[in-house]
C-alpha cells in the first residue's frame, strides 16, 4: 500500500473535453453572483446564526463530564499508542499504523466529524486532555496551576498558522513524510511546544492561538449545522457560523496556509513539476541520495510557500480593488470577507483528499489489530480486505468538480451576505466583482491543478 498517492483519481475518458469544465465552473459561479446580486439582498447569516438551541437533555449529556473524561482518556491514549508505533514498530508505512492514523485518520477524519457535528475537536484534543489531566491532579495536590505570561494580543493566530506551515511542510515537501520515526519526532516536537505554550500562556489561551489543530478545526466547524451561541449549543442553518468578520491577526495568514498547501499538493503532482524536480535532484541521485533529497526538499518548500504567498496576494489585491471600486476609505475589508474562504479550503481539502480517506482509511482497520507491525491480530481485523476501487476515475473527477464549484459558490453567498451587511445594496454588489473574479481564479485553478494528475 502507498500512502502518500493522496488519493486523487486519475481522469480517463471523459465525455467532454477538460476545458469544457474549467468553462462551465466558471459560469456557473457568473450566474450564481447574479443570482445572489437579484434574490439575496438583505443579510440572511447573521439573522441565522443563533439557531435553535438543542434539548436541554441531550445537551447535559454532551457537555457532561463523564463523556468528556472517556473521549479525553480515548484521545490521550490514541496519542500515545500512535507515537510508541511511530517510535518502536515496523519503519514501513505499510506495517505501520503512525502514517496512515496521521494523515488519514487524524487529518482527514476529524474534518468530517468538525463539518457535520460541529466542533468536537475539543473533546478530542489529546494535548488539552492530558493537560486537563495534569491540571486537576495539580489542584487535588493543593497547587494551582497559573500562566507565567499574558498572551500577547498582537500575535494572534500566527503561531498557529507556523506550526500549521510546519505541518503541511512536512507532508508535502519533506522527502519522506511517511516514516514512522520521522513522525515520531514531529509528535514530541508538537507536543513540547502544545504544552509549552500551554503552561506559559494558559491552556485556553494558547489552544486559541497557538495551537494549529484547533485554530484549524474550529475555522472549519463554522461551517457546520451545530454549533455554540450565549453558551448554549444550537441547531444552526449551514454556513451561518461564517457570519461576520474574523478580526484577530494572523487569520489571512492561517486561512492562505490551509488553501496554499492544498494548491500544492496538487502543483506538486503536476508533469512539469515532476520534471522539475528530477532536473534539480537528478545530478546527485547516484552519487549522494541525502543532499537530491534536500535539494528536493527546499525546491518543494519554495513552491509551498508561493503558493501560501499567491493565495494571500490574490486576496488583498481583490479587496484592495473591491474598496476603489466603491470608494471605502475607512475600513480596510481585509478581515470582512475572511470567512469566505473558509468554505473554498474545505472543498479543496475534499476534491484533493477524498478517494485518499476512503480508500487508504480502510487500511486503518487491519492495521488496529497490528498497530506496530509485528503480526498481532488483536481485534480480529487483520486479514481485512480494502476495496481498492470504490469509485470509477470519472465518478472521481465529477465529485471533484461539484465539490470545487459548490465550495466557491458557497463562498461568494457568504462574502455576498457580509457586503450586504455594511453597505447599502449598489455599493455591495459592486464590492463583489473583484470577489467574483477571485472566485473564478480559486475554481479554474484548482480545477486545472486536478487535471494535471
Amino acid at each position: 500500500m502507498s500512502l502518500l498517492a493522496h488519493g486523487i483519481g486519475g481522469v480517463r475518458d471523459l465525455p467532454v473535453p477538460d476545458w469544457l469544465f474549467l468553462w462551465g465552473g466558471a459560469v456557473v459561479l457568473v450566474l450564481s453572483f447574479l443570482a445572489l446580486g437579484t434574490l439575496w439582498r438583505r443579510p440572511l447569516l447573521e439573522r441565522l446564526s443563533p439557531g435553535r438551541p438543542l434539548p436541554p437533555g441531550l445537551e447535559r449529556v454532551l457537555r457532561s463530564t463523564v463523556l468528556r473524561v472517556v473521549l479525553g482518556s480515548v484521545s490521550a491514549a490514541l496519542l500515545v499508542l500512535v507515537f510508541l508505533t511511530a517510535l518502536l514498530g515496523e519503519p514501513s508505512s505499510a506495517l505501520n499504523l503512525a502514517p496512515t492514523f496521521v494523515y488519514v485518520v487524524f487529518w482527514l477524519g476529524i474534518v468530517v466529524l468538525q463539518v457535520v457535528l460541529g466542533n468536537v475537536w475539543p473533546a478530542l484534543n489529546p494535548w488539552l486532555a492530558i493537560a486537563d489531566a495534569v491540571a486537576w491532579l495539580w489542584a487535588r495536590l493543593g497547587r494551582v496551576w497559573e500562566p507565567l505570561a499574558a498572551y500577547p494580543e498582537r500575535l494572534g493566530v500566527y503561531p498557529a498558522a507556523v506550526l500549521l506551515f510546519a505541518f503541511t511542510a512536512l507532508e508535502l515537501a519533506y522527502s519522506d513524510p511517511a516514516s514512522p520515526r520521522s513522525l515520531a519526532i514531529a509528535i514530541a516536537l508538537y507536543s513540547y511546544v502544545t504544552w509549552f505554550g500551554m503552561t506559559v500562556f494558559g491552556r485556553r489561551a494558547w489552544l486559541t492561538h497557538g495551537e494549529a489543530f484547533t485554530v484549524y478545526f474550529g475555522l472549519l466547524a463554522r461551517v457546520a449545522p451545530f454549533g455554540q451561541h450565549d453558551g448554549r449549543l444550537v441547531f444552526r442553518a449551514p454556513l451561518s457560523g461564517l457570519a461576520g468578520a474574523d478580526r484577530r491577526p494572523g487569520v489571512l495568514a492561517f486561512v492562505a496556509a490551509m488553501l496554499g498547501s492544498v494548491g500544492f499538493d496538487g502543483l506538486s503532482r503536476a508533469r512539469f513539476w515532476q520534471d522539475l524536480r528530477a532536473r534539480v535532484e537528478g545530478p546527485y541521485v547516484l552519487d549522494s541520495r541525502g543532499l537530491a533529497d534536500l535539494f528536493g526538499t527546499l525546491l518543494a518548500l519554495a513552491g509551498l510557500l508561493a503558493c501560501i504567498l499567491l493565495v494571500c496576494v490574490a486576496y488583498l489585491a481583490a479587496v484592495q480593488v473591491a474598496r476603489r471600486v466603491i470608494e471605502e476609505q475607512e475600513r480596510s475589508l481585509v478581515p470582512d470577507f475572511l470567512p469566505s474562504l473558509v468554505p473554498i479550503a474545505l472543498v479543496y481539502a475534499v476534491a484533493h483528499y477524498f478517494t485518499l480517506l476512503l480508500i487508504q482509511g480502510q487500511f486503518a482497520i487491519p492495521l488496529a489489530s497490528d498497530p506496530f507491525g509485528y503480526g498481532w491480530d488483536v481485534l480480529g481485523t487483520y486479514d481485512f480486505q480494502p476495496n481498492l476501487a470504490p469509485l470509477s476515475p470519472n465518478s472521481v473527477w465529477y465529485v471533484q468538480v461539484g465539490a470545487l464549484v459548490a465550495g466557491h459558490v458557497a463562498g461568494l453567498a457568504v462574502a455576498h451576505d457580509r457586503a450586504i451587511s455594511i453597505f447599502r445594496s449598489r455599493a455591495a454588489l459592486r464590492s463583489q466583482y473583484a470577489m467574483l473574479v477571485l472566485m473564478v481564479l480559486y475554481t479554474v485553478g484548482g480545477l486545472w491543478l486536478l487535471s494535471q494528475d
